[in-house]
């Protein structure tokens, strides 16, 4: 008897169902991920754009480490978009999670930043009254101005 007649083993497929399915839902959450990217980065760097066209000054912007305990120098500029600090958008058009793992080196250096994709829901998944709309809290941001906490 080949391995070509025998019954494959429940459990075997199982495994391999579970897998396939894990990888269809991540296949499915990366095409959603892009496809909101595509949509938040124009709307970044659009802020970015306003911001300088209505003269508002960027700042050095500074990371939160996650355990809390003050700040870090980071090398960006920008405009942090809210009031705790937590999230930023850089003159170079691009969104910033300002959230690091905190670190002695970082303390002493600084930390490196990378851009992040912006999502369309700022704070989803936060306590109530976290979450708003990108384009909402973009828009709040510029027409607060340079009155905005820095």
């Amino acid at each position: 008897m080949t391995a070509e007649n025998e019954p494959e083993d429940p459990a075997a497929v199982r495994r391999r169902q579970a897998r396939e399915n894990a990888e269809y839902h991540r296949a499915a959450e990366a095409r959603a991920a892009e496809a909101e990217a595509r949509l938040t980065a124009p709307m970044v760097a659009a802020f970015a754009d306003a911001m300088r066209t209505a003269g508002v000054e960027p700042t050095r912007l500074r990371a939160l480490p996650y355990s809390g305990g003050g700040t870090l120098r980071t090398d960006l500029v920008g405009w942090y978009v809210r009031r705790d600090r937590r999230a930023a958008v850089g003159t170079d058009g691009r969104w910033y999670v300002l959230v690091v793992a905190p670190s002695l080196r970082g303390r002493l250096a600084g930390v490196h930043v990378d851009p992040s994709d912006a999502p369309l829901q700022v704070g989803a998944g936060g306590r109530d009254g976290d979450s708003v709309a990108l384009d909402v809290l973009l828009r709040l941001r510029l027409d607060a101005g340079p009155d905005f906490p820095s």
